[in-house]
């Protein structure tokens, strides 16, 4: 129940003075409650975030390895990214989550009836399978803003940075913000996303690399 219902039901009886009190106990006390619910990380959580951040970043390496400028820019098809675009979407997103971690301590507690652990293993799961479409967000929309060594010097940066913050930030687990599709995530479940969404598009980059039209060199 969000504080707003809170105070929508107890204004519902008794006078305005004693609710108003009444009501922040009770906000005050859920909140409480679902941050208790929350744990806070353990050194083998941070662990598994960095090593996903680092081998996704390392396959996403391995597959631009040695690229020339037509095969960086390379699309097949009209609706299709190239691989430079692909780069640029994932720096992209990987500057959205870094911005959202900077402040995460400002966002509200995640539901205290969530299973913290089950969540974590379906974004490991589902944000990699590219048997589901997902059309990216507008603001996460390729359009060449960068260069293709640019972007993948973007993308490689914001990575270790985020790999800094889980092995240092704390209280990811504490706060929570809404993802367009996964729904509530905490702090450390916005960057197993991103580990995992690097392993989706690295798998669209080999799809692009083995288009039969893909240029030789």
């Amino acid at each position: 129940m969000s504080i707003c219902v809170i105070f929508r039901v107890v204004f519902l009886k008794g006078s305005k003075t004693k609710n108003l009190k009444t009501a922040a106990l009770l906000s005050t006390a859920l909140y409480f409650a679902s941050a208790a619910g929350a744990q806070e990380l353990t050194a083998k959580d941070r662990d598994r975030a960095v090593r996903l951040l680092d081998s996704s970043r390392a396959q996403v390496d391995e597959s631009v390895r040695g690229l020339s400028e037509a095969q960086w820019t390379f699309k097949p098809g009209p609706d299709r990214w190239s691989v430079a675009e692909i780069v640029e979407h994932m720096a992209l997103i990987e500057g959205i989550v870094k911005d959202f971690l900077v402040k995460i301590d400002q966002a509200p507690p995640p539901p205290a009836d969530r299973n913290a652990a089950g969540i974590d293993e379906m974004i490991l799961t589902k944000v990699p399978d590219r048997s589901t479409k997902v059309k990216a967000p507008e603001i996460a929309v390729p359009n060449g803003r960068w260069t293709p060594s640019v972007a993948l010097e973007q993308f490689r940066n914001l990575d270790g940075e985020l790999a800094e913050i889980v092995r240092t930030a704390s209280g990811l687990r504490q706060h929570a913000i809404p993802h367009p599709i996964l729904g509530p995530l905490d702090g450390y479940q916005w960057i197993l996303t991103v580990g995992a969404h690097n392993e989706r598009h690295n798998q669209q980059i080999l799809e692009v690399k083995a288009d039969p039209h893909f240029p030789e060199k």
